[in-house]
């Protein structure tokens, strides 16, 4: 698994590139990044390089030709936030994103998968079934909006005083 962090391109713009590669044979997603063009693809293919690069050194993949992309995703990192001056003294915020790259590279046969570690799901509180709820709760309750608007009658029609005067 390779890793590049900070880097200087939007998750969103480097999603786009990293959805192209993924589950493909890695010769097959360098030619295609290759010949992306789009200036992610460029900082996505060092960092599949370098992942294949992890796979020969740290766990002795000797055939590079099995080798997978298995996942590839981009995370959002730290925004700069940058200020810039406008007519009449107004100022418009522009944002340059950043992102975290992760590319894992897996050879079937021989077993050296580098796998992001799964969070535990998070499970929302249960809630009861519908016969057990409250009578009050099960009546949609109605805001000052909701209320206002029940007790309005409905305008008349052709009433409004910009038209039929010349």
């Amino acid at each position: 698994m390779a890793r590049a962090r900070f880097v200087r391109v939007s998750a969103r713009k480097a999603r786009l590139v990293l959805d192209q590669i993924r589950g493909k044979p890695v010769a097959e997603a360098l030619a295609t990044l290759e010949y992306t063009p789009r200036a992610a693809a460029r900082l996505v293919e060092k960092v599949l390089r370098s992942a294949v690069a992890n796979a020969e050194h740290n766990h002795q993949v000797r055939d590079l030709d099995d080798l997978r992309v298995v996942q590839a995703f981009a995370d959002g990192g730290p925004v700069l936030k940058r200020v810039q001056p406008r007519a009449m003294g107004r100022a418009f915020s522009i944002k340059h994103r950043t992102s975290h790259l992760t590319i894992g590279v897996s050879d079937e046969t021989n077993g050296a998968v580098m796998v992001r570690p799964a969070a535990a799901p998070a499970r929302p509180a249960p809630t009861p079934p519908p016969a057990e709820r409250p009578a009050e709760a099960a009546a949609p309750a109605r805001g000052r909006r909701g209320a206002a608007r029940a007790r309005r009658k409905p305008a008349a029609r052709g009433t409004s005083k910009s038209k039929g005067k010349k």
